[in-house]
Parts: structure tokens; sequence; C-alpha cells
């Protein structure tokens, strides 16, 4: 069963490549990008597809590093006020209820 899986995810990976190599294969005609005070950026239609594709990563993840910087401090004030101050050998407190109960 271990080896289909793994059998089925590599044919999976060749199909996604040779898809976008056909892609890349049928789009080598230029494209002009027109920017703002007249520049332009002349290049296949493929690697335009791939800037923007990469632009978009970039994007993406930008916009998430700051939720994921919340996250990681919350997570390392949470580590740090879980760590135990009672003596080895004693009995873990009972978990505080949430307040406002």
């Amino acid at each position: 069963m271990k080896h289909l899986m793994w059998l089925l995810k590599w044919i999976l990976k060749a199909a996604i490549f040779f898809a976008l190599f056909a892609f890349a294969l049928n789009n080598q005609q230029d494209a002009t990008v027109h920017f703002f005070f007249g520049t332009e950026w002349r290049a296949p239609l493929v690697l335009v597809v791939l800037a923007a594709f990469a632009a978009g990563l970039v994007a993406g993840v930008l916009a998430m590093v700051p939720r994921w910087w919340k996250h990681r401090s919350a997570a390392s004030r949470a580590q740090t006020t879980i760590a135990p101050t009672s003596a080895p050998g004693t009995p873990p407190q009972p978990p505080l209820p949430p307040h406002g109960l």
C-alpha cells in the first residue's frame, strides 16, 4: 500500500510537470507588460505568468508575517506561563476556570 501511494504521488508530480512544460512550450510568443510612466517589459508570456505567480506568492507571505509573529509571541508567552513552578514530586495544580464563570 505504501509503495502504491508513493507511485501515485510520482505520477501526479509527473503529470503536473508535463502540463506546465506543455504550457511553457505553447506560450513562447512575446508579451508586453506596460507599467507607469511609459515603461514596459517585453518577455515570453510564460515568464510574465511566472513572474505574476511569484509576485503573488511574495505578497501572500508578506501579508501573513505579522500574524505569524503574533502567534509566535503568544505561543512563547504561553510556554513561559506553563513552565512548572512547583517542586518535583508535588501533584500538579488544577487549571484555573475561565474568566467570567
